[in-house]
């Protein structure tokens, strides 16, 4: 199936490393001119140069917390590619399984970070590059939220994405007739560069193995293990083109199926 991606211009955002990572290099595959953005502008630089050969792309540091960083990031993508057609928010960190705190030693700060930067971050990057897409009529804005929006587990992850999530349907109601669809993707604990570091610290704190661990970490999803980042970077692909037009405002699970849980 030819996704129509070629020429398409998209900024990918935490696209340095993981998801973000993954979907930079998979819309380069399909032909898109790209937009990385990340904090860490050496660690931007080694992520485009890794790019497959031949790819437009531009490497823009900025702060997801700094509106006007975000606003000086799309101004000089407009500039510089003619326009945005496609934007993917996924500059947070992700989710670690389990609380982090129980709700005595909550810090009201933390909820703070979480929303600062990803909710607020997400808002940020949608309100600079809708107008335009809208003056062109055509968009596409997929947020990369997370599966703790059905779980518990971790309370200031779940809040987080269920903000992620409900922005993303208003946004969807509201850019819809100007040609824009905006979608939520939910990935569950996926394989990144960090997953070593982060099954480690699932495994100290239950005083098990890492091998029973990551076992542990599978053992509730359908497909019996763990997805990479390079499947969910698959699916956000298709979100991210004209092929995806019947959907906007809803969320896609990428987890790899959770185990007993019905969602309608």
């Amino acid at each position: 199936m030819d996704l129509q991606l070629t020429g398409k211009r998209a900024i990918v955002t935490g696209a340095s490393r993981g998801i973000g990572w993954a979907v930079a290099r998979a819309l380069a595959a399909e032909g898109a001119e790209l937009v990385l953005v990340a904090r860490d502008p050496a660690a931007l630089r080694a992520a485009a140069s890794r790019l497959p050969a031949g790819t437009r792309a531009l490497a823009l540091p900025a702060d997801t917390t700094d509106d006007a960083a975000v606003r000086a990031a799309v101004a000089r993508a407009v500039a510089e590619l003619g326009g945005v057609d496609i934007l993917v928010n996924s500059a947070a960190e992700p989710a670690r399984p389990g609380s982090l705190r129980p709700l005595a030693q909550s810090v009201d700060d933390d909820l703070r970070t979480e929303v600062e930067t990803k909710v607020l971050g997400y808002l940020r990057f949608a309100r600079a590059v809708a107008p335009d897409m809208a003056a062109r009529r055509w968009g596409r804005i997929i947020n990369i939220s997370g599966l703790a929006a059905r779980q518990t587990g971790n309370t200031f992850g779940a809040i987080r994405n269920v903000a992620v999530a409900a922005m993303t349907k208003n946004l969807a109601d509201e850019l819809g007739p100007a040609g824009i669809n905006v979608t939520v993707v939910h990935p569950g604990t996926t394989v990144t560069e960090r997953t070593p570091a982060t099954i480690a610290e699932y495994a100290s704190a239950r005083g098990i193995t890492p091998a029973d661990a990551e076992a542990a970490l599978a053992a509730n999803v359908t497909i019996g293990r763990l997805v990479t980042a390079a499947e969910v970077a698959d699916v956000v692909t298709f979100l991210a083109s004209p092929r995806s037009v019947a959907i906007t405002g809803d969320a896609i699970a990428v987890g790899g199926g959770a185990r007993g849980a019905i969602h309608y």
